[in-house]
């Protein structure tokens, strides 16, 4: 344990990062300006190839500061070996591209204190646009950038949609052993979209009887790259969120032939107000029509859809209900 600290720190701050050296530094001076006192910080390097290592060792005479090279790539395979390499009984996680506010790391201390039953917990998620916002994204799509915001008000959340990004993020570590850590067949793994390992994380924890909430003061800054605002980028990533979604259930238990209904319901769901939206658009006056977003909205949400049935297809085969392991896409 760091000499800084004579007892246990009350929460470690992980950061999984992955070739994103351009932004590195930032997300670790916010965490180094915490308005607590009991804290470390831990740089879980996950197989970068650029200059993280570089940006990390600029900051290990700090001594809150520790860094680790994790050579097998997935985001939650960091995850995990960050909460290993803990010492408290908290952690929260940051992304590499986030900041977090200064009162960011005592807003989760605060609230687990008061609630012995809370196991997740996540908070309000701004954006930075690195670029200019584009007109055509709608607010659902921008959840895909990692906007999320309940109000101004704490939510107890027992709805797994709604669950807390992952890029601010905080977990008890008794509720994180218990399921045995993040699933190694969620989450990303490298450059593809991978997601769902948070709302599963919820559904386990709602199923038994831990609490998760919404914390609006523990408030992230979250950067938006250029190459993210794309309309290219949102159809990869509902292509993704399908697959994600399908391997989530698969995990659950959940897996079976009514996934084709569910599936084929929303797929109708999300074309049938596509083409609305669109009609709507070319009848209705300009000023009163439906924005050009709510339109792409519901393709890239059909297009996901499809990916989801692709892989439920795959999964009803024989072959692929032999399969032991589900073998993640690079």
């Amino acid at each position: 344990m760091s000499a800084m600290f004579q007892t246990q720190p009350q929460i470690s701050a992980i950061i999984c990062t992955h070739n994103r050296d351009r932004y590195l530094a930032k997300a670790i001076d916010s965490l180094l300006i915490q308005t607590c006192e009991s804290y470390e910080i831990l740089i879980i390097d996950n197989a970068s190839t650029d200059r993280t290592a570089e940006v990390a060792q600029t900051y290990l005479d700090n001594p809150r500061v520790r860094y680790h090279y994790e050579a097998k790539l997935g985001l939650s395979v960091a995850r995990n070996t960050g909460a290993q390499l803990a010492t408290a009984p908290l952690i929260a996680y940051l992304d590499d591209d986030a900041i977090a506010s200064p009162q960011w790391l005592q807003t989760f201390i605060d609230a687990y204190a008061q609630d012995p039953k809370l196991a997740i917990s996540g908070g309000k998620v701004t954006l930075i646009w690195d670029c200019a916002q584009p007109k055509w994204l709608s607010e659902n799509l921008s959840g895909n950038l990692g906007f999320y915001d309940l109000g101004d008000q704490p939510v107890q959340i027992n709805q797994p949609g709604l669950t807390p990004r992952g890029l601010n993020y905080a977990i008890r570590r008794t509720f994180l052993d218990q399921v045995g850590g993040f699933d190694l067949n969620l989450g990303r793994v490298g450059k593809n979209l991978l997601s769902n390992e948070e709302l599963h994380m919820t559904n386990l924890a709602l199923q038994s009887g831990w609490n998760v909430s919404y914390l609006p003061n523990a408030i992230a800054g979250h950067h938006v790259a250029p190459e993210r605002v794309k309309r290219s980028w949102f159809l990869e990533r509902g292509w993704w969120q399908g697959i994600s979604e399908c391997y989530r259930e698969e995990i659950a238990g959940e897996a079976g032939i009514g996934q084709l209904g569910r599936g084929g319901e929303r797929l109708f769901r999300g074309l049938y107000k596509s083409v609305k939206l669109t009609i709507q658009g070319k009848f209705i006056p300009r000023a009163n029509a439906p924005a050009d977003g709510l339109v792409f909205e519901n393709l890239v949400y059909s297009y996901g859809q499809i990916g989801y049935l692709l892989k439920v297809c795959q999964g009803l085969l024989p072959l692929g209900r032999s399969a032991k392991k589900i073998k993640l896409e690079n």
